[in-house]
Order: C-alpha cells, then structure tokens, then sequence
C-alpha cells in the first residue's frame, strides 16, 4: 500500500462552507465530537477527551498497516529495480544496439568501470586514513611530504628502474632478438636458394614442353575422339559481381563441346543471385554449350564440401581431368590446350598448375603490394618448387587435376578452410606430381580494400597450421623418401608458414620498438637495415615495374606480420577463427583483351536469347527475373571508395619507422643516403595516393 499524501487543509484554506453537525451515540465509551466546519476535525483537543482503549488500539492498528504499505512498496520497487538490471545487464533483454553504436557503448561501460574502480579505491584510502587517524587539520604530527622528497623518490625510482632494465630486461630481450635473428637468417638463406634456384631456371630456359598438338589427328570424324573428358568446376557464393565474366570465359573454352562439360556449383544464399545465374547458364546453354547449374540446399564444409558434392555425380566417372576456377578468374580460351597435354604420357603427373596475372594489380596502393607479393610467390617458390621437387601447394583454382589422383588421395575434405593445400599434400604423400606453368596465366583480382585483404590472409596463414597438426602423422609414417618428409616438415610447413610469421612479428614489431626504451639491448644494423632492404630487392625482382614501392612494402610486410601471427597461432591450436570463411570480395573488373570479354555478337543476341529462355521457364519465374533484370540495370554504379589502411597498422608502420631512424641514426652517417631514398619514396607514394584520392 502506497503512502497518500493529504491536500485537504490546501483544498479547504478559506473556504467554509456547510453548517454545523452534532453527531450523538449511545455507547458511553465513545465521546461526542462537533465538528464545526472541514477543519474542525483537525483542531487539537483536549488530552483529558477522547481517550480510551479501544480507540488507542485501532489506531495503533491503522499505523502498522500503513507502515507495511509504505515497506511493501517500497520492496515491490527494489525488486522491480533489480529485475531490469538482470534481464538488461546479464540477460541483455530488451537491448537493441546497431552494429556502430555497439562498440562505443562497450567503451563508455569500460569508462564507467574504470571509473568506478578508482572510486571505489579512493574511497577505501579515504576509509583506511580516517582510522589511521590521518587528519591534517586535527593532527599535528602528520607529516606532508615536499617537493624534494618527492624528486628524491623519483630518483630512486628511476635508478631502481635502470636496475632492473640492465640487470633483468635487457638480457632477456637481448636473448630474444638474438633466437629470432638466427631464424631470420634461415629464412633468408631459404630465400636466397629460392632466387638462385629461378636464375638457374631462366638461365638455362628450364621449363615443360609439350608437343604441337598432341591430339591432332589425321581423320577428321574422329579427331575429338583423341581428347580426353575434361570437366569444369566453378565454385561461387553470393558472387554477384563477377558470375557473368567467369562464365563467359569457361564456357568459351576452345575444347571439343561434346568432350567437355561446365560444372557452377552455387552456395549462394541470395535468391535474387541465383535466378541471375541460373538465367546466365540458360543463356549459354542455348549457345550450345554444355553446362550443369548446381546448388546445394545445406551448405557445409564451404568450398570444400561444394567440390566434394560435385564430385560424388554418377557422370563424373566419365571424365578424365577436371579444371577449377574461382568465380573471379577468366581462363584464355586456349588454357586447356596448354595444361591438358601435359598429362599425355606422363601417368604420374597428377596436378597441372598455372599462374595468375592480375587486372586490377594498378588499382591502388594495396593491390600493387600485393602483386609484388603474389609474382615472386608464383615466378620464384612454386616455379622454383615445380621444377626441383615437382611439389607446391596448390592454390585452390586455374589448376587441372586428374581425377584418379584426387579419389587416390582421399578426395576433397572439410577439416580445414584450405582444401587446396591439403589434397596437395595428401597427393604428394600418394606419390603423385605436380607441374606449375609460368607461361601460363590466368587473369583473376586481388582485394581492393583492406579489410578484405585481411581477412583472406587470415584464412591462407591459420589453415595451414590446423592441416600441419593434422597432417604430420601421416607424413612420418609416409612411404616417400626421407628428404621429401624434411621438405615438407621443415621447409614447406615449419619455416614458411611458422617460423615467417613469428620472427617477423616478435623481431620487428616487438623487439625493434622496445630498443627505443632499452638501450642496453641493441639489435645489430645489418638485421635492422642491410639484409631486410636485401630481401626486398630480392622479393621485388619479377615485379621489377613496382621498385618505387620497395620501402612501403617492407613496413607493409612487417605490419601485416601482426595479422599473420595471430591466424598463425589461432590455427596452430585450433581456435574458433582457425575455422572462419569469409568470401572475398570482389569488383568484377574485366580484362582489356578481347578475348576475354564478351563478343558483340552475343551482346546483341542477348535479348534473342530471351525468348528462348522465358518458353523454358514458367511464367513467374520470367516475370521475376525480368525484374532482377531491370534492378540491374537500373542499379546506380557504385562509387569507388577509397582504400582504408587501418589505424593500428598505419600506427605500428611508423612506429617501426621511428625506431628503424634511431638506429639508423646513431650510426655511420652513410645512412643518410638510404634516409633519404625513404623519403623520395615515400614522396612518391603520397604522390600516388593523391592521384588515386584525385581519380
């Protein structure tokens, strides 16, 4: 029961109205009051009037009711109270936040604990001093500290710190360094035999042949006979921007039609992209073109199960090969003229790989690193690892594999999110081998933007850690060759995907910041300046065209180690994230040639088509697609956004340039010309930036 609050004696101020009552009873323990008017009743009476037992006792009793209203009451609001904050703060009912405003509302609750804590600290200082007695007004014998106590106590401070940083921290980084300056100088000579081993290449022109055309026939009815079955696979999910482009290349693949048939296996989950794919193989399908739409209802294992459920088809068992392309890559016509013969009298080759070229490698600063990456991974390790070892890691599309070597090996599995790498290894452990064509290029994009780029090498460096904790015991208890086992181990999975990531991220992102702090550990020049600028050359030899980019690209290579570290780690010891997928988004550029991109007369008898396609699908179906159409078409084009670099990388990036400049510094003053070749080169990144900005 609430408590009331009484406004007669406001209602009532000078107003009398009514007349007098005279109220008699008959019971003698009750006193006869007059009332004379509304505040008559409230004017004190008497004490020797008026009182008796029973009239103490009911209002006794009215005040205990009210007083357990008034705790009732105030109980039903505590708990109520109590109630909101359990659903709001543990349950979080009843809490709708966007995406953007969620993660300034963990900041301001971090603040506001912050907050609280030191209040609460203060508060406990406050508590403990007033019983120590600690009153400066009322205490004459407290003593306040002065100004040279106080310098006094930082100097102790500070020598106390020298100390501990000369006796305990300093050798401890100190050894640091010293452990991952040996594992970068491994890393370098691996590097070095990579780059020898390409010059050897070129030097003596080392590269597979095939004959003329080893399919040639001199009957002409059965010339298509002598080509193998070739199948095409062409995973794609929500690829709304470049369907178009990788159909139309596949499907105008110079191959024998009757010998060849078009495999898109779709995992999208939009319906409005599935009607424009379906509408697209419709199209070419009436071309004559021999070519299967696929979509799976449940789409587990990502790009792994969508291979693996292609490949269970009762008509695969008909084909000899198999070619995969991504959605983004636009195989020439010739490709499989030029990858197909190399299995001819070679019945161990397993996996024909070719190379990738780039249509957006010019976009922006980003792209241009990453082809400089990209060329010397293609020209150098896997040309270099083809030709010595006729091992690599395939890269998942603008590959032909025999289809006897994949069911040999396992056939594609779900455990990671780099099946490619994993039937590669699987293949190699079965005694198959595998060819990589440099000449051979197939045009593809990179990531524009940097989240992207991120979380792809996220997925490419946490999978191979997962598939090494995996793989090693079927490696040691392999049948190849000891050599081939250390290659794999040490080289292929401990120095390259393990051993990169964590110098790089613990020497130049950890240790070389600290020395600005702790001079007594110093990091010799030659690991800070010499031999980083050496292997960069080295990395940008088959990009030569991309030399003015070699200084940004080497802080590039030691900020993104922060990123690598932690997919390497995550994979290392199966973490949630080792398992993430996040399909990377493209732009759907096209190529400048010709033959890559659609003729003008399939342009124009795109709207032929149509009627044939709208006589096999019914009338809804039709009437819907022609919308997808028009909301296509009339869809404004999007604007190109600027690339973003992320604060903490662009932030660890200068960090490491500061702490590179000390270094330089306090040496010899040659350094001053590679100073100032940073400078021209950083003047002329910012030159390009402005353009791009600009464009």
């Amino acid at each position: 029961m609430a408590p009331r609050l009484d406004f007669s004696e406001w209602w009532a101020k000078d107003i009398r109205k009514g007349t007098p009552v005279v109220v008699t009873m008959e019971n003698p323990n009750y006193s006869v009051v007059e009332i004379d008017g509304p505040d008559a009743a409230f004017q004190p009476v008497e004490k020797s009037r008026g009182k008796n037992a029973k009239q103490v006792t009911w209002v006794l009793l009215l005040k205990a009711n009210l007083a357990v209203g008034c705790v009732a009451w105030l109980a039903n609001i505590l708990w109520a109270l109590l109630g909101a904050i359990k659903k709001r703060l543990i349950y979080r009912q009843g809490v709708v936040m966007e995406s953007g405003k969620l993660g300034k509302s963990k900041l301001l609750f971090k603040i506001i604990r912050a907050f609280l804590a030191t209040s609460l600290a203060i508060l406990a200082f406050e508590i403990v001093a007033y019983l120590k007695g600690w009153h400066y007004l009322k205490s004459s014998n407290l003593y306040i500290p002065r100004t040279s106590d106080f310098l006094g106590l930082l100097h102790m401070v500070y020598v106390a710190w020298l100390e501990c940083r000369g006796d305990y921290i300093a050798p401890t980084i100190q050894s640091l360094s010293t452990f991952c300056v040996v594992l970068f100088l491994i890393q370098s000579v691996d590097r070095m035999i990579l780059c020898f081993g390409c010059a050897w290449i070129k030097y003596k022109k080392i590269k597979p042949t095939i004959d003329e055309d080893p399919f040639k026939s001199d009957d002409v009815e059965g010339s298509n006979c002598r080509y193998p079955m070739v199948l095409v696979q062409i995973p794609m999910c929500n690829e709304r921007e470049v369907y178009e482009l990788s159909l139309s290349a596949a499907c105008q693949l110079d191959w024998p039609k009757d010998r060849l048939l078009i495999q898109v296996l779709d995992d999208s989950d939009d319906q409005s992209i599935q009607w424009l794919i379906k509408a697209e193989v419709s199209k070419w399908s009436q071309h004559g073109v021999n070519i299967i739409y696929r979509h799976r209802l449940v789409r587990t294992g990502y790009k792994a199960g969508s291979l693996k459920s292609a490949m269970s088809c009762d008509y695969v068992k008909d084909y000899e090969f198999v070619a995969i392309f991504d959605a983004d890559f636009q195989p020439s016509p010739d490709f499989l003229k030029l990858t197909v013969p190399h299995f001819k009298d070679n019945p161990e080759l397993g996996l024909v790989q070719a190379r990738w070229a780039f249509v957006n490698k010019d976009e922006n600063l980003l792209t241009r690193l990453q082809n400089i990456n990209l060329c010397y991974h293609f020209e150098v390790e896997q040309q270099v690892n083809g030709v010595f070892l006729n091992f690599f890691g395939f890269n998942g599309t603008a590959g032909v594999w025999r289809i006897k070597a994949l069911e040999e090996s396992g056939g594609w599995l779900e455990r990671t999110t780099v099946e490619d790498m994993d039937i590669a290894v699987r293949a190699h452990l079965n005694g198959w081998k595998f060819i990589f064509l440099n000449d051979v290029k197939v045009l593809c994009e990179v990531p524009e933007s940097y989240e992207a780029f991120r979380k792809q090498q996220h997925r490419w460096h946490s999978g191979p850690m997962l598939l090494f904790r995996l793989c090693l015991p079927d490696i040691i208890s392999s049948k190849i060759s000891t050599w081939k086992k250390a290659n794999l181990i040490l080289l292929f999975f401990l120095l390259r995907k393990l051993i990169l990531p964590f110098y790089s991220f613990t020497l130049f992102c950890i240790i070389l910041p600290l020395t600005m702090f702790v001079p007594e550990a110093q990091i010799p020049m030659w690991v800070i300046c010499y031999i980083p600028v050496f292997m960069s050359f080295l990395s940008i030899l088959p990009a030569l065209k991309s030399f003015p980019f070699i200084a940004p690209y080497l802080l590039f290579e030691n900020t993104m180690s922060v990123t690598k570290f932690n997919a390497m780690v995550s994979g290392l010891f199966q973490l949630g994230s080792s398992y993430e997928w996040v399909v990377t988004k493209k732009a759907g550029r096209s190529s400048e040639s010709e033959s890559d991109l659609l003729t003008a007369a399939d342009v124009e008898e795109k709207g032929m088509n149509q009627g044939q396609i709208s006589r096999r699908a019914s009338e809804s179906e039709f009437l819907e697609l022609n919308q997808l159409k028009e909301q296509k078409q009339s869809a404004p084009k999007p604007v190109k956004k600027i690339n973003k670099i992320y604060r903490k990388e662009l932030a660890l990036a200068f960090l490491l340039l500061t702490a590179s400049f000390r270094s330089l510094l306090s040496a010899h003053g040659v350094h001053f010309y590679f100073l100032l070749f940073q400078g021209v080169t950083f003047l002329l990144v910012g030159l390009d930036l402005i353009g791009e900005q600009a464009s």
